[in-house]
């Protein structure tokens, strides 16, 4: 028997929503419910986790609790799910609640493979069903800002994008969960790595202020994709995209940096540049003739954004195919030989803070920003064995 989709949710009624994940970064998540429903935007109608939440960790009474996604849709009646599982789990959550009707928050990388990513897009939209993918940084109104920006030709011609990102992250972070740090788990594909989880936002931000969002738009990737943990996935790698406007985008990335830092998005001009720090909203533009100017802008939650989409029909942020080209490089990392464990010279070990650190790495990602080169082309003596170019592949 089909599905009926929901009725059309009522301007001014709370949207019930369930959320799947609540622990680990769900648990922002569920403080954004919190908020939200006290504000009267939702009803956090249910949870679904493995093991229940307890009162102690909800933090007061629980709302109701299942193992089972589809089932909690059905007893409850939700007519939202905020998807914040394991990431070889997403298609399959994904397809279970838009089967019944139910709007999506997926959380990002959105699937672990191309395959996985079109089932999952095709099946929504099959289901006629609103989704949105979980990059908050594309819901920061710096975005369209810097747009304008490059549209009043303020930097001149765009000669490419760059990114970076220098994280500290200790061992503890890979032990977090099963699936931490790998690549593959009990034969299915995780790909778990610096690029495309925890500085995800990085490369889908590049790619948005590239104009390269959907996978036709991706014409060439290469991957550099290294390890100095004992993990299986990519902890400091580096990806260069071609793009059909015949731009380049790189993006660095290590989660053994010497400091952390912010990560950014510089847009390379021939006149100038514009830096964008995505966690802060924070914009600084340089050009010739003319001091730096800096600019702070707001932010549009992702799910505020999928709730005025029901209610009154405003455009979504991300919709699954604006993310494609991100999964081009998802798939990409994916093809790619398995990140070359670096040599014991390359890494040290800082006992105190049980963590591994690549010395040299912060101004190798930041010199990969600046120039758009791969570390190979920044001399990094490590990173040869690593390079991998994929110009052309198909994503069928």
């Amino acid at each position: 028997m089909p599905v009926v989709p929901p009725p059309a949710v009522p301007p001014s009624a709370p949207v019930p929503v369930v959320l799947a994940g609540a622990r680990g970064h769900g648990r922002w998540h569920l403080a954004n419910l919190r908020r939200l429903q006290e504000a009267g935007l939702v009803e956090l109608a249910g949870i679904c986790e493995p093991a229940p939440l307890t009162e102690e960790e909800f933090g007061g009474p629980l709302p109701e609790q299942s193992a089972d996604l589809g089932a909690l849709l059905d007893t409850t009646g939700a007519q939202a799910a905020v998807i914040c599982t394991p990431i070889p789990t997403h298609t399959d959550l994904a397809l279970t609640a838009a089967r019944r009707g139910a709007h999506l928050l997926l959380e990002k990388p959105p699937a672990p493979s191309y395959a996985e990513f079109r089932r999952m897009a095709d099946g929504v939209a099959e289901a006629e069903v609103a989704c949105q993918i979980g990059f908050q940084s594309l819901g920061s109104h710096a975005v369209p800002a810097i747009r304008e920006l490059v549209a009043q030709d303020a930097i001149g011609e765009v000669t490419g994008v760059g990114g970076a990102g220098a994280w500290v992250r200790d061992e503890e972070y890979f032990r977090r969960s099963p699936w931490a740090g790998r690549r593959r788990l009990d034969g299915a594909d995780v790909v778990d790595g610096a690029l495309t989880n925890p500085l995800a936002h990085a490369v889908a931000t590049a790619l948005a202020l590239g104009d390269c969002t959907r996978a036709e738009d991706v014409t060439g990737i290469e991957t550099e994709l290294a390890r100095a943990n004992d993990i299986e996935a990519d902890d400091t790698s580096c990806v260069r995209v071609t793009t059909a406007a015949g731009r380049r985008i790189t993006v660095a990335a290590t989660l053994c940096a010497e400091r952390p830092g912010e990560p950014y998005v510089v847009v390379h001009g021939t006149r100038g540049r514009i830096t964008f720090w995505y966690k802060q909203d924070r914009v600084l533009l340089q050009r010739a003739g003319h001091g730096p100017e800096e600019y702070d802008h707001g932010r549009t939650d992702l799910l505020e954004n999928l709730l005025d989409h029901l209610r009154t029909g405003a455009a979504l942020l991300v919709p699954p195919e604006t993310t494609g080209a991100f999964m081009r490089v998802v798939e990409a990392i994916r093809r790619a030989p398995d990140p070359a464990a670096l040599p014991g010279t390359a890494w040290q070990r800082i006992a105190a803070e049980r963590r591994r650190v690549v010395p040299g790495v912060d101004a190798l990602v930041t010199a990969a920003a600046d120039t758009l080169s791969l570390y190979s082309e920044l001399g990094a003596p490590w990173a040869p064995a690593t390079r991998r170019s994929l110009e052309g592949v198909s994503t069928r």
